[in-house]
């Protein structure tokens, strides 16, 4: 899943992806993964999550942004 966030801060980085966020402008700025990886993964690390690394921002729900700081 790191070449995923990798590519998430990537098309940030190009402006291919603006921010905030949501999981259908993930997909469409980095396809090719399954389906459910977009919808689980940017909640799965956002901040405050307790467990995992925290690469997001939850702006609202299903909104993000990067966590510059994570």
């Amino acid at each position: 899943m790191r070449d995923f966030a990798s590519q998430i801060y990537a098309a940030v980085r190009s402006s291919r992806l603006k921010e905030p966020f949501n999981a259908d402008m993930v997909r469409r700025a980095c396809p090719g993964w399954a389906d459910k990886t977009y919808s689980v993964f940017l909640s799965k690390h956002a901040v405050g999550n307790g467990t995992t690394t925290e690469l997001f921002i939850r702006i609202a729900p299903g909104s993000y942004k990067l966590n510059v700081l994570g």
